[in-house]
């Protein structure tokens, strides 16, 4: 039994999670053991299949409803299985747990239509998309756009315009495009939109390659048409991609916290277990206070990050969901995460460094997460403001 702090938040779901990393133990560990050690990214069939065998086991879009295909998890356990995921050091368990591939919560917003056709194949992980919102000129002020989305007599949508760093672009199945509805509607501002990705008027444009992990991609919009109902909601969602993507951002927020102090878990785990076998001038390097140093506040701020994102998630279950909370806990987890990779690495020397070593990718992966779901000073504008400032 943990006698950690945080533990007491993590009881409730204790059975699910053993559940979740027996899976990831008996299935996936063997399976990323036949992964090539200099490839970040696992091929895109196995990760398909990642994907739909979680669904099928209850796992993946857990905290989607029932009639929708999932399992009707509380959020706290959905936090709780991404923490897990980035504990096990597997990098195929977060493959198992859906990310920016898989449901989105602006498609709870949908018709009954866009429901069935393309909710509910997200849940059992049988679809994949993609969210095209930010801009060239509109990153962290992603909604000042400038991709338009104009409405035509007969009914029909036509968007113009050009998304960069969108992620998934490469094997999605559909994008949710989100555009400045102008002329020719009731009331105009960010809308969000489903767009076919085979859609003619549609491309992928230039595509980046990054520190590490997948591609991100640009999308050209070329006066694309749509028809009526390809806007997310219907008529009620005209205008109303930034009221609705509230919240989808706070849980996402929540979501990379998770897995940020899993990361930071494993990362602090590999530091100790090295520590206290690695020798040096005749003692274990753990008997030195520098090492020492490294490791303990690791695992102070580690602690201190997991209980603030567990209480958040507790919170949304209760009804309390604002954006503060997730800011904070985003901040918090993201920015810790890089600190203890960085002090485990310092504790291996030369070790970690070398290409092919968990620490190695982790050292390189881990900053991303102060960057997606809102940079680290995003997230503190949204806290100085909720706090009556700026």
């Amino acid at each position: 039994m943990s006698t950690a702090p945080s533990s007491v938040l993590e009881t409730e779901h204790r059975e699910l999670v053993d559940s979740f990393e027996s899976f990831v133990r008996r299935e996936l560990v063997p399976l990323a053991a036949e992964l090539p050690e200099d490839g970040d990214l696992p091929p895109a069939d196995l990760r398909a299949y990642v994907r739909g065998r979680s669904a099928k086991l209850g796992f993946y879009a857990g905290d989607y409803p029932e009639e929708l295909g999932g399992s009707g998890m509380p959020f706290s356990a959905v936090v709780l299985l991404h923490h897990a995921a980035g504990r096990s050091g597997c990098p195929l368990a977060p493959y198992a747990l859906a990310g920016s591939d898989g449901p989105s919560p602006l498609l709870r917003q949908g018709t009954e239509q866009q429901v069935e056709r393309y909710l509910k194949p997200l849940v059992r992980g049988e679809a994949t998309r993609c969210l095209a919102l930010t801009e060239p000129n509109a990153g962290s002020d992603a909604f000042h756009l400038t991709s338009t989305a104009t409405r035509e007599e007969s009914g029909e949508w036509v968007l113009s315009g050009r998304k960069t760093f969108v992620s998934n672009a490469g094997h999605a199945d559909f994008a949710i495009v989100v555009a400045q509805a102008g002329a020719g509607t009731k009331e105009g501002g960010p809308t969000a939109f489903v767009v076919e990705m085979d859609h003619p008027r549609l491309r992928i444009g230039q595509a980046y390659d990054g520190m590490s992990g997948e591609q991100l991609y640009e999308l050209v919009l070329d006066e694309v048409r749509l028809p009526a109902d390809a806007v997310v909601g219907g008529e009620a969602g005209i205008g109303a991609a930034l009221g609705n993507g509230i919240d989808s951002l706070s849980r996402g927020r929540l979501v990379v916290a998770a897995m940020c102090n899993g990361i930071a878990e494993y990362a602090l785990r590999l530091g100790v277990e090295y520590a206290r076998e690695r020798r040096a001038f005749g003692e274990r390097i753990g008997a030195y206070q520098h090492v020492q140093e490294h490791l303990v506040s690791s695992r102070a701020e580690v602690e201190a990050a997991k209980l603030l994102t567990l209480a958040c998630a507790r919170l949304v279950d209760e009804g309390v969901e604002t954006p503060e909370n997730a800011a904070l806990a985003k901040l918090t987890a993201s920015e810790t995460a890089v600190r203890v990779v960085d002090r485990s690495l310092r504790v291996h020397g030369a070790t970690g460094w070398v290409r092919g070593h968990p620490l190695e990718f982790l050292y390189r992966y881990v900053r991303m997460m102060t960057i997606i779901e809102g940079t680290s000073e995003i997230q503190k504008v949204i806290v100085a403001r909720a706090m009556g400032l700026g």
